[in-house]
């Protein structure tokens, strides 16, 4: 075998190794969600993010972003003031906060038209915002 041919096979090899590793990282990051809620809800913020400078400019969806941005990044500031709060009263109060700004984020999201490509990514921002209202529904409840 001639030494262009053996790097051409390694080259194959390597290539096929890198995708199936490319997969399984996707794969994990697919199926974990994290248990801490700072991380969970800044992720959460970065989606969204991500999300709205893939969406058409339209006049509507401009405003929706804008609004979405807040929100989605309010969840997770007001989930931190809360882990800090001084007293139990206070940490209800910014877990409701964050639970509020998780529904306003959802409401956002299904206000804005994404071109065909980004409907995955916006059922699964929806589905992630109602999520985190659920869980802080629960924190609020079993706080009292």
């Amino acid at each position: 075998m001639t030494e262009s041919k053996e790097i051409q096979i390694l080259n194959t090899k390597s290539e096929t190794l890198n995708k199936q590793n490319t997969k399984l990282k996707m794969k994990k990051i697919q199926d974990s969600k994290p248990y801490n809620f700072g991380e969970r809800t800044k992720k959460f913020a970065k989606r969204v993010r991500d999300y709205i400078k893939a969406i058409p400019k339209t006049l509507s969806n401009i405003e929706y972003a804008k609004q979405v941005i807040r929100s989605s990044g309010s969840v997770g500031a007001n989930y931190i003031e809360a882990e800090e709060s001084l007293s139990k009263k206070d940490f209800i109060m910014r877990i409701k906060i964050s639970r509020k700004e998780a529904k306003e984020s959802k409401y956002w999201i299904e206000l804005i038209e994404p071109i065909q490509d980004y409907i995955k990514e916006k059922e699964f921002l929806m589905k992630e915002a109602t999520e985190l209202t659920k869980i802080f529904g629960a924190i609020v409840e079993n706080s009292k």
